[in-house]
């Protein structure tokens, strides 16, 4: 959520107003993320998000914007599209719409493709207790139950096949160790790909970067009550692949260790050193109250208990490769903070050497 185009005051005036939310009354930019301009905007009729996108087509974007809008009718907390009431959205089947058909729920602004969204409440959680990891177990578990009849697919636009494609253009800027693992994870992950049990996992529509920054929480009463999911946003890496591919995704951020336990900063060598040996390390506790959250809404079968440790490499091969791609060859803009891609690199050795980690996760739940 970076800010790459400018966009004046007046055009999201009007466009604001177009949609029928009322006079725009401010208008700011957001920092963070890497893929789209993203502003808050308040209007005479509540907070929105205005975000344009920088990377994918006005035909991509009806699969994201339909799908938000498909769960928000099924009562998930997502941000809901506003739709343009002079476009008539379009008739019979969402297979058979026309990819240049008007989508409702896309706008331009800038000489972007755009879409306003509402603004959740709540704010994200960037330290997550147990508590919080079961809140996303369920929920996560409730979203692809209520996805399945999502009538439009869209293949995972950072999936297997734009692995094996970005993957050569990352390898000169990387070192001889880091090259290795990438080239011998990315064979072993298409060999998974062929594999029968890989074809026998559960698939739908998946978030497919449900990190923390881009979930809210809040908390009912007095401080210290048990945290309450609001919201989930940014859906636009979604597309159509493995549920448990979205689970590992959830597994390798919010189930991960980040702390080190050194805070002397007159010692920042140390602090460096222990903080790239801490992190990426499994968190037994959360990655239990995660599955066992997600399992009372959705078991997972004997194929994705089968392939959950692949699945988790998986995801972290492919923020590796992304955060890689971002980092080292970056576009400008305003505010715009690459990742570190060595985190993932981090995880994605720590689950390759410790593939039986998640075993005393499901042990009670195939027990069960």
């Amino acid at each position: 959520m970076a800010v790459f185009t400018e966009v004046e005051f007046g055009e999201a005036d009007a466009l604001v107003q177009r949609l029928g939310m009322g006079a725009l009354r401010d208008l700011r930019g957001i920092e963070g993320g890497i893929e789209n301009t993203n502003y808050f905007a308040t209007t005479e009729s509540g907070e929105f998000v205005l975000t344009l996108f920088e990377r994918l087509s006005a035909e991509q974007l009806p699969y994201y914007l339909c799908l938000m809008k498909h769960l928000a009718a099924r009562g998930l907390p997502v941000p809901e599209p506003v739709a343009d009431p002079a476009v008539e959205a379009p008739k019979g089947h969402a297979l058979t719409v026309p990819a240049n058909a008007p989508c409702e729920l896309l706008h331009t602004v800038a000489g972007k493709p755009a879409a306003l969204v509402q603004r959740l409440s709540g704010h994200s959680e960037l330290a997550p207790t147990a508590a919080h990891c079961a809140e996303l177990g369920e929920m996560l578990a409730r979203m692809h139950i209520a996805a399945r009849d999502f009538p439009r697919i869209q293949p995972n636009l950072r999936g297997l096949a734009w692995w094996n494609e970005t993957v050569p253009v990352v390898l000169p800027y990387i070192d001889e160790s880091q090259a290795a693992l990438l080239r011998a994870e990315l064979a072993y992950q298409n060999h998974i790909a062929e594999s029968s049990a890989y074809a026998a996992l559960p698939r739908g529509p998946v978030h497919a970067d449900m990190f923390r920054d881009n979930v809210m929480f809040a908390t009912d009463g007095e401080p210290g009550s048990a945290p309450r999911l609001t919201g989930v946003f940014d859906f636009y890496f979604a597309g159509t692949d493995t549920w448990l591919f979205d689970l590992s995704v959830c597994l390798n951020d919010w189930a991960i260790d980040l702390a080190t336990g050194v805070h002397d900063a007159a010692r920042a060598d140390a602090l460096l050193s222990a903080y790239d040996l801490a992190t990426g390390v499994h968190d037994a506790a959360r990655a239990d109250a995660l599955l066992s959250a997600y399992e009372t809404v959705r078991p997972l079968n004997a194929s994705e208990r089968a392939l959950l440790p692949a699945m988790l490499r998986a995801a972290a091969l492919r923020f590796w490769i992304s955060r890689l791609w971002d980092f080292h060859l970056p576009r400008e803009a305003s505010m715009l903070k690459p990742h570190d891609p060595t985190h993932f690199e981090r995880v994605l050795r720590w689950r390759a050497n410790h593939p039986h980690a998640m075993a005393q996760a499901l042990e009670p739940l195939m027990a069960a």
